[in-house]
């Protein structure tokens, strides 16, 4: 009865080296494709906000442009400038939660029961992105504390200094010039001179005081003016999907986000800032 020979040393580790290949592969691939659902997530999300309010969803755009600028000066990382787009994309997909859209579609000013209600949805929104924690570990931590405060006054954690998330600190700081800036249902758009007054007063209270030196820098500034000239009229839902197969068309959140077509409407961010309209 014949006995096979066993396979020469080097056979055996090539065979084991080509197995250890093909796992590692199956693994990438497997990865590659969680990745690409954790992404479509966002993506859905995002057109969840644009489908209850497109005001919001407008107003999220504007808010990831102005912190990406803010997050440029500050010279971030790579890793975190994404933290802060999706930060700032997603700091407010709480507030589509059912129990708090009538309160914010109110043509009127909030009472003291409303604004509780409204501070509840920085902590619905991260329950909204927890489970996406896995491929975007920083995203609901930063969401969560969007309202914190420099000086340990905001919510809903009472977060002081350092403690509060880079990202966090950036799109408040972005969130509030918006907020000044743009209409809101109770009262018209003030001046970017007014956004300016109002991240000036918050230095070192509100706001991350080095944060606030850079923002109002004017070489900063000036990014931000222009900015706002070109996101004013961003207010309809503008996601625009790319079709295709190949790898650059893995659903990014990150390329999707921005109009395809964004002229400003009305006079333009330097003679706003000089003429000082409210």
């Amino acid at each position: 009865m014949s006995r096979s020979m066993p396979l020469p040393k080097p056979a055996v580790a090539a065979a084991a080296a080509a197995a250890a290949a093909l796992l590692l592969r199956r693994e990438r691939e497997t990865r590659r494709t969680a990745e690409r659902f954790a992404a479509a997530s966002l993506e859905t999300l995002l057109n969840a906000i644009d489908a209850n309010d497109a005001e919001t969803g407008a107003h999220v755009r504007r808010v990831a442009t102005y912190a990406l600028i803010l997050a440029d000066a500050a010279s971030v990382s790579e890793h975190e400038r994404r933290v802060v787009e999706r930060v700032a994309l997603f700091h407010d997909i709480g507030k589509i939660h059912e129990a708090l859209f009538d309160i914010i579609h109110d043509e009127k000013r909030l009472n003291r029961a409303e604004r509780r209600a409204i501070a509840t949805h920085p902590r619905r929104g991260a329950d909204v992105l927890r489970p996406l924690n896995g491929f975007y570990p920083d995203l609901p931590e930063g969401v969560l504390s969007h309202h914190e405060k420099w000086d340990g006054s905001g919510y809903p954690r009472h977060l002081k200094g350092r403690r509060i998330p880079l990202s966090a600190r950036i799109v408040a700081i972005a969130d509030t010039f918006d907020a000044v800036t743009h209409r809101r249902r109770y009262r018209g758009a003030q001046s970017l001179q007014r956004g300016l007054e109002v991240i000036l007063q918050g230095r070192g209270t509100q706001f991350d005081p080095e944060l606030v030196d850079l923002f109002v820098f004017p070489a900063v500034f000036e990014q931000v003016a222009a900015a706002e000239e070109r996101v004013a009229s961003w207010n309809e839902p503008v996601q625009h999907r790319r079709t295709g197969r190949d790898e650059a068309n893995v659903p990014d959140i990150t390329f999707r986000w921005r109009p395809g077509r964004h002229g400003a409407r009305g006079r333009g961010a330097s003679d706003r800032l000089r003429q000082g309209d409210r």
